[in-house]
């Protein structure tokens, strides 16, 4: 087994605080074809961090990669202060193993851009699923929990209904509380209201707004909707061609672009709307 050196991707500098999320040289190539190059990007606790760009530029992959759905080709991602993609072993690092993976990705919640809602299951039932078979926690206490997280996200009046029987904005919004049962410590959501009709959009939107302004998650976004991004990131970072071309707050990427593909970007993005 191939042993990572580990002082060649350190978490944090010294007298730096350790982020909640670190891509340390991270690439991701399918083939010739080159995803992720060589991605550096640190989130802090509790930051909101939006990934904006054009499609293929890594944005999603991003996600993908926090919840172990996509291999890494090279580098470390660290969650928590602990490395997700690989584990410590012999002074080293090497890649991580099931058990390991497991217990990294209950760190970490995810809203898809579809709901991925068990259709057989009530909203209550959606919610307390999680929590009794992973986490084991007594159904009572699961239930509990459940119940209050669909009245956070509006949903308290729902919870006996089946998705189905649900709109889109409503399936969404229990897809939230659904991700959050777990406790999460980081939560990721891609582009979860581009599947919503105009109308609904909002209640998604509250809701994330919420979370921002009362729980002190740390959050990565991926959507198109620069208007929501700019209302309620700390940062934004644009994705171009596998990296981030730039980054800053909401008013300095949007008010003061410096880059030309940046600029472009935003430019096209706002004839488009």
């Amino acid at each position: 087994m191939d042993t990572t050196d580990v002082s060649a991707f350190p978490l944090r500098l010294e007298g730096e605080a350790t982020p909640m999320v670190s891509f340390k040289k991270v690439t991701k190539s399918y083939g010739s074809l080159v995803v992720l190059d060589s991605l550096d990007l640190d989130v802090a606790e509790g930051e909101m961090v939006t990934i904006i760009g054009p499609s293929g530029s890594g944005k999603t992959t991003v996600l993908r990669m926090l919840m172990t759905l996509e291999t890494i080709n090279g580098g470390v991602i660290y969650v928590d202060g602990e490395p997700l993609t690989h584990m410590p072993r012999g002074g080293g690092l090497v890649r991580a193993d099931n058990r390991h993976m497991r217990k990294m990705r209950s760190k970490i919640g995810m809203c898809f851009q579809h709901f991925n809602l068990f259709p057989h299951m009530t909203a209550l039932e959606n919610c307390m699923e999680g929590p009794v078979h992973v986490l084991g926690l007594a159904k009572r206490e699961a239930r509990e929990r459940a119940e209050e997280l669909l009245a956070m996200v509006g949903m308290a009046d729902k919870r006996d209904q089946h998705p189905s029987r649900l709109s889109g904005g409503q399936q969404q919004r229990v897809a939230i509380a659904r991700a959050l049962a777990m406790r999460p410590k980081v939560m990721l959501f891609d582009e979860v209201t581009s599947a919503l009709d105009p109308e609904v959009i909002g209640e998604v939107t509250n809701v994330i707004r919420q979370l921002v302004a009362e729980h002190n998650l740390t959050m990565l976004m991926v959507t198109h909707q620069m208007g929501f991004a700019k209302d309620i990131s700390d940062r934004i970072c644009f994705f171009y061609g596998g990296r981030i071309e730039e980054q800053g707050s909401p008013d300095e990427l949007f008010g003061n672009p410096r880059k030309e593909r940046t600029q472009q970007f935003l430019s096209a993005v706002k004839e488009a709307t």
